[in-house]
């Protein structure tokens, strides 16, 4: 008798030994943020005038530390040492790193802020971790593949209770819209304002990135300038998840961009299917 063939197991983020490294990056950073958020901490106010305090810090430098094991020699431009002055090359393969996405989140106790990791190829983010610690949620993306799991900070990446996800369809009615619990911006209401709109969620930091990429929502309009270390891991989750993150007049949005400081004029995150002008 001739045994069937086992039917083909789906891709886990583990089978990636670089995209399993980059969540394990963003776990122990988890670490140190909430014990630094535990124990108590003061903001300081950087020279862009957005906050910053001792957990961006340690985040940061646990990060750094994991990347320059994991791919060495490849750059790493992450918040705070390109806000302390370093000059950093991109080159065509290099990593993104905000090590606390949403600081004015973590300043107010609500826990929806993220630890991105984001790794570049040719202008393109390929992999992307996003996580949020004091929710435990992890999300990881890779090309063809978006995942979700529940993990403590500290806790193994292993291959226990990935859950596959993927963006919804866009609908042609009334749109579910994730909105910034702490950016809003006259152009981005504007915007939302010619749509019709079912219902509207506001939530921190990449997390809206997330919403996209599981389904939740169909849009994330953002036209406020940020950083490229702010949109490439979720730009990398919602991709692999069957979206599309675009500039807003629809045009690709790449990274790399030193000759502009790095800066993201605004962009448009949709769901799965036709993304509507």
């Amino acid at each position: 008798m001739i045994e069937p063939l086992p039917s083909p197991r789906a891709p886990l983020p583990t089978d990636s030994p670089l995209l399993a490294g980059l969540a394990a990056a963003a776990l122990d950073a988890g670490v140190a943020i909430r014990r630094i958020e535990a124990e108590g901490f003061t903001a300081e106010e950087k020279a862009d005038k957005s906050p910053v305090t001792k957990a961006d810090r340690e985040a940061e430098a646990i990060i750094c530390a994991h990347l320059a094991r994991l791919a060495p020699g490849v750059p790493v431009i992450a918040e705070e040492a390109m806000s302390a002055g370093a000059q950093v090359e991109p080159g065509p393969r290099f990593f993104l790193v905000d090590p606390l996405d949403g600081t004015r989140e973590f300043l107010s106790g609500n826990g929806e802020y993220t630890v991105n990791i984001a790794l570049v190829e040719d202008g393109r983010p390929v992999l992307g971790i996003v996580y949020a610690p004091a929710l435990a949620l992890l999300f990881a993306g890779r090309p063809g593949a978006a995942f979700r799991a529940i993990r403590a900070p500290g806790a193994p990446v292993d291959a226990q209770d990935w859950q596959p996800i993927g963006c919804r369809q866009v609908p042609d009615g009334p749109l579910c819209v994730a909105t910034s619990r702490s950016h809003g911006d006259p152009v981005t209401d504007a915007f939302v304002a010619r749509h019709a709109v079912a219902e509207m969620i506001p939530a921190g930091s990449a997390l809206k990135f997330g919403l996209v990429a599981e389904g939740k929502v169909d849009l994330y309009p953002r036209f406020g300038t940020v950083m490229e270390w702010d949109t490439a891991a979720g730009h990398a989750l919602v991709s692999a998840a069957g979206g599309a993150v675009t500039r807003p007049d629809g045009s690709a949005l790449t990274y790399g961009h030193k000759e502009s400081g790095f800066k993201v004029n605004g962009f448009l995150v949709w769901g799965a299917g036709r993304a509507p002008a």
